[in-house]
């Protein structure tokens, strides 16, 4: 009884391995066929360090954020950007634009989330309504831009009573299931 056990586990054994094997074979095919492009290379007036990854929107798009660079006078607080998949990139927005950098800056560590009806909602660690605990920089924010690249702040953080609703978030956002 025990020699058939045996067998039946060394035959099970050499079919796992050679469907490994062939998994592996064929991953091996199919990866030496890709190349690697580069889109684009970030510098200064288009932002610097896109550090979150990107989205893709439902218009094909792509979308993402810098931690520095930008247009806006002076700042260099990043931006929020589209890059077609051909490598077109367009800013969107150049942000500290605002006086007092109402707007936010720096948005690079979480991510862009497109909401279901097109908009594209993210965070930045600085700027936003000043603070005494953020000094003149602003605790952060929660924005909406529009595919278009129209920017709406949503949220200043630190603007409760000893900044009891957090400050300089680093993450991204998430679409509930309640919109």
């Amino acid at each position: 009884m025990k020699r058939i056990a045996n067998a039946r586990s060394k035959l099970t054994c050499g079919r796992r391995a050679s469907a490994v094997f062939v998994l592996c074979a064929t991953t091996a095919t199919v990866l030496s066929a890709q190349t690697f492009v580069t889109l684009y290379s970030f510098c200064c007036g288009n932002g610097e360090y896109p550090f979150a990854g990107l989205v893709q929107a439902t218009n094909g798009d792509l979308y993402g954020t810098t931690e520095n660079g930008g247009l806006a006078p002076g700042s260099g607080a990043g931006t929020v950007f589209k890059i077609t998949p051909g490598g077109t990139l367009t800013t969107l927005h150049s942000f500290c634009s605002e006086s007092g950098c109402a707007d936010g800056g720096d948005p690079a560590y979480g991510a862009l989330v497109q909401a279901t009806h097109g908009n594209l909602y993210g965070t930045t660690a600085l700027g936003g309504v000043a603070s005494s605990s953020c000094k003149d920089n602003g605790c952060g924010t929660v924005f909406k831009i529009t595919p278009t690249g129209t920017l709406t702040t949503l949220y200043s953080f630190c603007s409760q009573t000893n900044c009891t609703d957090g400050a300089a978030p680093y993450g991204g956002l998430v679409q509930a299931t309640n919109g």
